[in-house]
């Protein structure tokens, strides 16, 4: 693990504060603390890890430790991104062993809503408005797996500045560069999305192209699932080992439609349920009261350009049924 961010570090300054209000303000940090570590991890049980360990740290320190620090907020999310670097590396290697294909945790629309612009109380962290990207979607699936085909460091640094608004030269210090270096890793990050986005569509026709997928999968009827799927549409299959799926990523629009197809006359009874997603309407895969998968999508114009489907009942728990 790296080593925790100095409790007498200048920039946190030496004020005495109250002891319960002082916990009060720590503790009323961590659904942020979780916010942060989603976006960098990219699983809600890796993030909650990364906040045990956050909040372990925080009450290793004396409590003259702790009265050094003016702003617990500002202290949590530096070390919680500390953690979080040091655990990506890691994670990319166990992502390597995974069986299957690995996806990032779809999670519901509102589970971070507004986090991420909600200010810090220390002036040190006002957001830096230098090429500064502003995310809608900063938990969306299509968001997470580019951040996946990032380094550790262009990942932390994106997060913390680009959809928290910490300032790079306190970026440095988390990821041990020069102010400048950190300004070159979230150009870098940036390219990276700005590869990886397609033409934005609006919340209306995304959900319309998608109701019109779930019909005619339900429906079966091939030939309005083909006309809904752009010609070069990827499916991407996380049965984390547990359950069978797609060992690879399958392309093109016969192929995934075919392969619904499949599934929809394997399984009759399968249900598609409405669900308000990061990226989106998605739904709920469901036979009869056994929850089989989550389905989420991206679309471009008028068609399904990805399709990313959950079947992991680990990265499934906060996906309840009706």
């Amino acid at each position: 693990m790296p080593e925790d961010v100095p409790a007498e570090s200048a920039e946190f300054g030496g004020i005495e504060r109250d002891e319960s209000t002082a916990l009060d303000s720590v503790m009323a940090e961590r659904h942020r603390l979780l916010s942060l570590a989603f976006r960098m991890m990219g699983t809600l049980a890796d993030a909650e890890d990364v906040v045990q360990e956050t909040y372990v740290r925080w009450y290793r320190l004396d409590p003259e430790e702790r009265n050094k620090i003016a702003v617990p907020a500002a202290w949590l999310i530096r070390v919680a991104s500390r953690i979080s670097l040091d655990l990506l590396g890691s994670a990319r290697a166990r992502r390597e062993m995974y069986v299957g294909q690995w996806l990032p945790e779809p999670v519901p629309a509102d589970l971070f809503a507004d986090t991420a612009k909600v200010p810090l109380n220390s002036s040190s962290l006002a957001a830096d408005p230098l090429d500064r990207v502003t995310l809608d979607d900063a938990v969306s699936m299509a968001l997470l797996t580019v951040l996946e085909a990032m380094t550790p460091a262009e990942r932390v640094t994106f997060v913390l500045h680009d959809v928290f608004g910490v300032p790079f030269d306190e970026i440095a210090g988390v990821v041990d560069r020069s102010a400048a270096a950190t300004r070159q890793l979230a150009t870098s990050a940036r390219r990276h999305v700005r590869r990886g986005r397609r033409a934005w569509v609006s919340s209306h026709q995304h959900d319309e192209v998608v109701r019109a997928f779930r019909d005619a999968a339900v429906g079966g009827d091939i030939e309005a699932l083909l006309r809904v799927l752009a010609p070069g549409v990827e499916l991407r299959v996380d049965g984390g080992g547990f359950v069978n799926a797609a060992p690879q990523v399958i392309h093109g629009s016969n192929n995934v439609a075919r392969w619904f197809m499949g599934v929809m006359r394997k399984q009759p009874a399968l249900r598609l349920e409405r669900r308000e997603t990061a990226d989106g309407l998605g739904y709920i895969l469901r036979n009869g009261e056994r929850r089989y998968g989550m389905a989420t999508f991206d679309v471009s114009g008028e068609c399904v350009t990805n399709v990313w489907l959950m079947l992991n009942p680990m990265k499934l728990t906060n996906w309840p049924l009706d």
